[in-house]
């Protein structure tokens, strides 16, 4: 729990700083304290994230479903699997709270899994295929990407078809 302040403040003044001078000439500037941030509407999965259920999102800057800069929070229960997909925008991401692992590769590999706790970062490079599990804990992960995002499974889980 003691990166999360850390964590929370690195992510916020990395988006202030991207958007640069705009920032300061619209209403986009936003400062966000880890309660204000708890607060936010969260819904299912939504843009950006894999659509399993039981993932929700919340959307901390921009809008990931137009062009722009965008960051969300994905926070995603104890014991859940992602199958391999890919997105087509570049996306950075930082894991705020629990164990995320995280693999890359065209299908779900357990032995590609690495365990990436609270503070480590990972990218998604547009177009490159990957998964991820939790385990016995829940998982909060904060993405940022140049939108708008998607998400493509190749093949198609059965359940998505």
């Amino acid at each position: 729990m003691a990166l999360r302040s850390p964590v929370v403040t690195i992510l916020v003044l990395s988006s202030a700083m991207l958007t640069g001078a705009r920032a300061s000439q619209d209403d986009s500037s936003r400062r966000l304290t880890p309660a204000e941030i708890a607060a936010l509407v969260q819904g299912g999965p939504g843009a950006g994230s894999s659509g399993v259920a039981g993932i929700r999102t919340a959307i901390l800057a921009g809008d990931p479903t137009k062009p722009g800069l965008y960051t969300i929070k994905l926070s995603v229960p104890a014991h859940t699997r992602i199958e391999a997909h890919r997105h087509g925008d570049d996306r950075s991401a930082t894991v705020v709270s629990g164990t995320w692992y995280l693999g890359y590769g065209p299908g779900f590999e357990s032995k590609a899994l690495k365990a990436l706790p609270p503070g480590s970062f990972y990218t998604e490079p547009p177009g490159r295929m990957h998964f991820a599990q939790t385990g016995a804990e829940a998982v909060v992960v904060y993405i940022t990407g140049y939108g708008p995002t998607d998400t493509t499974y190749e093949p198609p889980p059965a359940s998505r078809q």
